[in-house]
C-alpha cells in the first residue's frame, strides 16, 4: 500500500512566506517614498500658485500682501469684503496636517518669501536644502520640523542653506 503525500512540508511554506514578507517590504518602501514624493510636488506647486497670486497683488498695488492667512482667500483687503479683486480663492494648507507653509515680508511688502518642508531626503532640486535655511521659520513638526524648501520674489535676497 502506497501513500500519497500531496501537500506543501512545512519548510516549503516558511520559505514562500519568507518570500512573501521581503517583496511586501520592497513594494511598501517604495509605495512610501512615493507618497512623499507626491507631497513635496504639491507642495511646490502650492508655493507656485501662491506666489503668483502675490505678483498680480503686487501689480495692482506696488506691495506684496502685509500677511497670507492660508486656508482663506488672498483678496484686496486683509477682510475679503464683497465687491473686491480677489487673487485667489483658497490659499492652499499643507498637505499634511500639523505642518504649514510659511510666509514672510518686510513693514513695506516689498519682498516675500515662501517656505515649506520637504520629505524626501534625496530631494535636491532648485531651493531645496535638506539641512533647512539660516533665518527660515519652522513649518511643523516630525519629519518637517524645518522649512527644506522656499521661493521668493526677485526683491528678496537670498538664504543661505544651514551647513
Amino acid at each position: 500500500m502506497k501513500k500519497n503525500n500531496s501537500g506543501f512540508t512545512l519548510i516549503e511554506l516558511i520559505i514562500v512566506i519568507t518570500i512573501l514578507g521581503i517583496l511586501a517590504a520592497l513594494i511598501s518602501g517604495n509605495f512610501i517614498t512615493s507618497l512623499k514624493k507626491g507631497r513635496d510636488a504639491k507642495r511646490k506647486t502650492d508655493l507656485g500658485q501662491i506666489q503668483k497670486a502675490a505678483e498680480m497683488y503686487y501689480e495692482d498695488k506696488g506691495t506684496y500682501p502685509a500677511s497670507i492667512t492660508f486656508g482663506s482667500k488672498l483678496c484686496e483687503t486683509v477682510n475679503c469684503v464683497g465687491g473686491e479683486k480677489v487673487y485667489m480663492q483658497k490659499i492652499p494648507d499643507d498637505p499634511i496636517s500639523g505642518n504649514s507653509y510659511q510666509y514672510e515680508t518686510d513693514v513695506t511688502g516689498s519682498y516675500y518669501r515662501l517656505f515649506s518642508c520637504i520629505e524626501n531626503s534625496l530631494d535636491e532640486g532648485n531651493g531645496v536644502s535638506q539641512t533647512g535655511y539660516t533665518g527660515g521659520p519652522d513649518c511643523g513638526n516630525g519629519a518637517c520640523e524645518i522649512c527644506k524648501y522656499y521661493i521668493s520674489d526677485s526683491n528678496s535676497t537670498p538664504l543661505v542653506p544651514v551647513k
